[in-house]
């Protein structure tokens, strides 16, 4: 596969500094290889955080040369998610990235109140992927953290998703999935999804263009969009799909990795840093393609901040 997408965010990552990124317990050889390989591309400069004596040994098993790396020792992976989230407090990484240690893991040292690195925002989980049939990426949220969120929760799902898009210097038209495309008082997700797109309209939410309640053919087929006689900028063109649960987001992206051949990168926003979390089954390219977002979204925010400081 040409992996076109993701090579254009690879590219586009490539033209800001690497990224400081705190890597939490690699000891194995796939989430070694990835901070490795993405270092080599210039995305990230990772900070080996863990066991040093197991992260070397994993190095020289897996054949990697680390010996420019900084290695922060840490005695085991949950010392290893905890010290890496103090990097971050500290100011001396702007991204997390998850090792050889459970996701639950490293998210338990996120969201602790004290010590972790929590936001005004809730933090919530994107997918980009992509998929060969498709002409765009596509970020589907949320798939993998908030299991049934509330209508005050998609809130912050939403913006999450749009900011994401904005930081690849896309234009946001964001599906707010359902099974139908009318408002039904019968099915929740119908409701939810019109109070989003009003909260949109009256400026709760910035920076995309929302449309919903939406059926997933005529979210992404301008046919069926057309065929239902729907009209507006997102039917047939949405690049950010915002899904009802957990459930039905992760369904619908491994649907798309093991049907359609997709690849899947993910990422984790509304913590003070982006937070790349890999699986041991990912692609070398979409760990590649994660750290690149993790790039881009880090660059997104310098901007913003520097902004804020010339204002």
């Amino acid at each position: 596969m040409s992996h076109e997408k993701y090579k254009r965010l690879i590219e586009a990552a490539q033209a800001h500094e690497p990224v400081a990124t705190a890597v939490a317990h690699p000891c194995d050889e796939s989430s070694l290889t990835g901070a490795v390989d993405a270092a080599k591309l210039g995305l990230i400069r990772p900070i080996l955080v863990g066991p040093k004596r197991k992260i070397q040994a994993a190095a020289q098993k897996a054949k990697l040369d680390i010996a420019g790396f900084e290695i922060v020792d840490a005695p085991h992976s949950h010392g290893a998610a905890a010290k890496a989230v103090e990097l971050v407090r500290e100011g001396k990484a702007e991204a997390l990235m998850k090792g050889a240690l459970h996701t639950d893991e490293l998210m338990a040292e996120v969201v602790k109140r004290e010590t972790g690195l929590r936001t005004a925002r809730r933090i919530s989980h994107c997918f980009v992927l992509d998929v060969p049939a498709y002409e765009n990426a596509l970020i589907i949220s949320d798939a993998a953290v908030n299991i049934a969120p509330s209508l005050k929760d998609k809130v912050h799902i939403v913006q999450n998703a749009i900011d994401l898009a904005r930081s690849f210097r896309w234009e946001p038209r964001v599906a707010l999935l359902s099974a139908m495309e009318t408002v039904n008082p019968d099915v929740p997700s119908t409701v939810e999804a019109a109070a989003l797109c009003k909260m949109a309209d009256r400026g709760q939410i910035t920076g995309g263009v929302l449309d919903g309640p939406l059926a997933l053919d005529n979210a992404i087929s301008l046919e069926a969009a057309a065929i239902k006689k729907i009209a507006s900028p997102v039917a047939g063109r949405a690049n950010v799909l915002i899904v009802p649960d957990l459930e039905a987001g992760n369904m619908l992206a491994k649907s798309l990795s093991f049907l359609a051949k997709a690849d899947a990168a993910g990422i984790v926003l509304g913590a003070k840093v982006p937070i790349i979390l890999t699986s041991r089954a990912d692609s070398n390219m979409a760990r590649l393609a994660s750290c690149a977002v993790a790039s881009l979204v880090a660059a997104a925010r310098r901007d913003v901040a520097a902004k804020a400081i010339a204002a």
